[in-house]
């Protein structure tokens, strides 16, 4: 145990906790530098980290994406999935391997297991489960901008945890409210009390707080379902891990668990429309997701449709049936009434009923790129809180906000990316320059670039520079994402140098669609685009020297990749290249847009820029309402600040030299 740090008294704001109050806003510490010592007290006996709190799966479209970049950057969700799935499945399969999808059933229980077993012998790090009411506040840093500074929390309990930055990871508690039909109960999740003292302190320091709602489905016994009239979906074979370090999952295809699919019907639309009167959830003005809607909402929203329901299992010897798609909050019997209208489940039994959750969030423009808000030095926030939905939305936000939170104590530069870099980017830029009234899901139609930011090279793009810039990737995970990367630019290179008539090549693999008219000579690498061309076949044809590069299956894959997009990535280089120079122009962190002189700006604009705090001008384009001729305007004025800052400087180096040059004449004298 180390002795607590002294600190200054907090300012005002801190409030004294009863000791009794109950609270559920847990404190959830992701610690990625491992060589950082822990102040926490020792773990308490029960823990409740890494509850999958909703659906029993991870990745998708858009957000298998997010989990390959978490994992490029040493995070653990992908490794863990790895090891607790029960169905993998890339979806998208019919499209480009840009935007394919890997997703995944997860076993809730051995995920938890292997979660707390890998988080618990972490070396240097200690845990403490217990809810965190308020926050530690002192004076702020003179050079950084800021109120006031977090130096750590107060638990329920009224003791004291401190701590030199902090990330709060609320989730759906702060002054969480759960409705089921006319029912209202103050929880952040069934059978969790809600964080009320932290989402008060958050206000009263004048964060802007807006309400959003999520809901989550029954849950069935599977015993009670008739699968065999269902639609069979068994999982792919070979299964496609989440993480890079991995080759394989943890089970065989043969062994894993199927899901099935059914649908809606119109006695369920007719159900939901009958009872609207006893359904206040839905009726709420607070906004709720637009891209998985409840069941009630797709009724409404889309009449006379029918809506597919997947049946997901939620472990190897769990009982319960998660049905995903109807998500509902009508009252427990009417939810029954509608289940056993559905095929498949016309005998099906309701262990628990589906419920929605309304509760807090932070308008996300409050915060930085690097995640710290702008009103609290080092204070992060990550997930839910900043008006995003889904697992991997939130893994994305919590590795950044681990690894800046970290940097902030070493006063290194924030660990930032770029749209141009990856999902995370656009994920956080859209967050902290667009804001959201909805909660916010990731999908590949958001990505500008997303044929450069493939789910096949999230190593290549962000594992460097996470060893390099931010140290948080090992060594050995470093040195395989350097070997990978060398290897794909030799394998390249080799493909390119390789050089046959496309009559030879038709020869050499017929199932090829090779047109024989082209008179000049072909690349193995324009070869290796053809759909029925892949290493393997390419091996077989010209043995020497490309069987080495078909021992690596994910090696050859990614060459196939490579060269599918060859032509296309080209150009798109070209177009991130404009962005960059965009993104490069950084702008004064002190800037005061509603007092600057020296700059044409509207007053929407100036208030626009004010509550935003972009830090660079490509951010501050992608505000809405600041129109290109401001932008225009606040180029050339940080230009013209930029060019007066430089020559002050240039002219107190000359000063300076001078007084120097008349300080050594004088002693010559």
């Amino acid at each position: 145990m180390h002795n607590r740090p002294s600190v200054r008294p907090p300012i005002s704001l801190t409030r004294k906790v009863a000791p009794n109050r109950q609270s559920a806003a847990t404190l959830d510490v992701d610690v990625l530098r491992r060589d950082i010592k822990a102040r926490w007290p020792r773990p308490a006996d029960c823990l409740l980290l890494r509850q999958m709190s909703c659906n029993p799966s991870f990745g998708g479209i858009g957000k298998g994406h997010l989990m390959r970049e978490v994992d490029a950057l040493d995070g653990l969700c992908s490794r863990i999935c790895d090891q607790s799935g029960v169905h993998y499945k890339v979806l998208n399969r019919r499209k480009g391997p840009a935007v394919w999808g890997l997703r995944a059933q997860i076993d809730r229980k051995l995920y938890k297991q292997n979660m707390q077993k890998e988080i618990l012998n972490t070396p240097l790090l200690t845990v403490q489960e217990g809810a965190v009411e308020d926050l530690i506040l002192t004076e702020p840093e003179p050079e950084h901008t800021g109120k006031c500074r977090v130096s750590g929390v107060v638990l329920v309990d009224g003791s004291t945890v401190y701590a030199e930055s902090v990330i709060l990871t609320t989730g759906t508690f702060l002054r969480g409210m759960i409705v089921i039909g006319l029912e209202t109960h103050p929880a952040g999740r069934l059978g969790d009390q809600p964080s009320i003292g932290l989402a008060q302190t958050l206000e009263k320091l004048g964060f802007v707080v807006g309400r959003l709602k999520t809901g989550t489905p029954p849950r069935i016994a599977k015993e009670s379902i008739n699968f065999s009239i269902l639609n069979k979906h068994i999982p792919d074979n070979p299964s496609v891990p989440f993480s890079f370090t991995n080759e394989t999952v943890w089970i065989k295809p043969e062994d894993q668990l199927p899901c099935y699919l059914t649908h809606t019907n119109p006695r369920v639309d007719e159900i939901v429309l009958k009872n609207l009167h006893l359904n206040s959830h839905v009726k709420e003005t607070t906004r709720g997701p637009r891209y998985c809607p409840s069941i009630e909402s797709k009724v409404l929203r889309f009449p006379n449709r029918l809506h597919q329901v997947w049946l997901e299992p939620e472990g190897m010897d769990s009982d319960l049936i998660y049905p995903q798609g109807l998500s509902m909050t009508l009252p427990a019997e009417l939810q029954e009434k509608m289940i056993t209208c559905i095929r498949g489940l016309e005998k099906a039994k309701v262990i628990q009923p589906g419920y929605g959750v309304q509760y807090d969030y932070l308008d996300p423009r409050q915060i930085t790129p690097s995640l710290e808000t702008h009103l609290v030095q080092r204070l992060f926030f990550a997930g839910q809180i900043n008006g995003t939905t889904g697992y991997e939305e939130a893994a994305a936000q919590g590795v950044i906000a681990g690894i800046n939170a970290s940097l902030r104590v070493s006063r290194k530069p924030p660990f930032v990316v770029s749209r141009t870099e990856g999902y995370i980017g656009v994920l956080i830029d859209d967050l902290t320059t667009l804001g959201t009234s909805e909660p916010y899901r990731m999908f590949t139609s958001r990505v500008e670039f997303r044929l450069s930011l493939r789910p096949d090279n999230a190593d290549s793009r962000l594992t460097l520079r996470g060893y390099k810039d931010a140290g948080c990737v090992s060594q050995q995970r470093y040195e395989r994402a350097c070997w990978m990367k060398s290897s794909l630019e030799e394998g390249i290179s080799v493909l390119k140098s390789i050089e046959f008539l496309s009559s030879k090549w038709k020869k050499l693999i017929p199932e090829a669609s090779i047109s024989t008219s082209r008179s000049l000579p072909v690349r193995a690498l324009d070869v290796l685009k053809y759909e029925e061309v892949d290493m393997d076949s390419l091996a077989k044809a010209v043995p020497e020297p490309l069987k080495k590069y078909t021992k690596c299956r994910e090696l050859a894959e990614r060459l196939k990749i490579e060269a599918t997009y060859e032509s296309v990535l080209f150009h798109q280089l070209q177009e991130i290249k404009g962005v960059q120079q965009d993104e490069a122009l950084q702008l004064p962190k002190d800037l005061d847009y509603l007092t600057i002189r020296d700059v044409s700006l509207s007053h929407e604009v100036r208030e626009k820029l004010h509550f935003s705090r972009p830090q660079t001008i490509g951010a501050a384009s992608r505000i809405p309402g600041v129109t290109p001729a401001a932008i225009i305007n606040l180029l050339r004025f940080v230009k013209t600040t930029q060019q007066r800052q430089a020559a002050m400087n240039e002219s107190s180096k000359t000063d300076q030299y001078l007084c120097d040059a008349d300080r050594l004449q004088e002693r010559e004298l």
